[in-house]
């Protein structure tokens, strides 16, 4: 088996989840596994849905055991609201890796950007095709957050191919 690979996207109300494995016996090949969302409703408290958040991860690394987990970084907020809010999200990710000594490794959403399409500034739409060209899948995928964390892990995995 070779290295299991969780891409995340934070955020409180949804956060994506992606499973890659790269093939150790094989540099530059990846296989993705899965993806979906752990959703929250907002007529819970914030502190609930942190915490269902963190189960919900908790029980994503029982089932895949990953070595590597794959966070889009903060990088720019017009809002600051939602900004503590996806802090915050990430930050049970963040303690859900470590309970679980797991590498957690951050990308840009600029380096995302750049590594799926070749153009930092692609919009949603685009760097949907691409993770469907590219995976040569057709993968449904129902919302955004979903579709950002699986091109999270995906572009760990190009920037990282050569590694075995």
């Amino acid at each position: 088996m070779g290295q299991i690979i969780i891409g995340i996207d934070s955020g409180v109300d949804k956060t994506g989840f992606s499973v890659f494995e790269k093939q150790s016996n094989r540099a530059g090949k990846f296989i993705y596994n899965t993806s979906g969302l752990i959703q929250t409703s907002n007529k819970d408290s914030n502190e609930i849905r942190l915490k269902n958040i963190y189960n919900s991860l908790t029980q994503i690394i029982k089932l895949y055991k990953p070595q590597i987990v794959v966070i889009e970084q903060l990088f720019f907020f017009k809002n600051q609201k939602t900004a503590i809010k996806v802090s915050q999200a990430q930050g049970v990710c963040l303690l859900a890796a470590s309970q679980s000594n797991i590498e957690v490794e951050y990308l840009t959403p600029l380096q995302i950007k750049q590594t799926i399409t070749g153009y930092g500034r692609a919009d949603k739409k685009s760097m949907q095709k691409m993770i469907n060209l590219t995976l040569d899948q057709d993968i449904k995928i129902n919302q955004d957050d979903e579709a950002d964390a699986i091109a999270c892990g995906l572009a760990y995995c190009f920037i990282n191919k050569d590694l075995k």
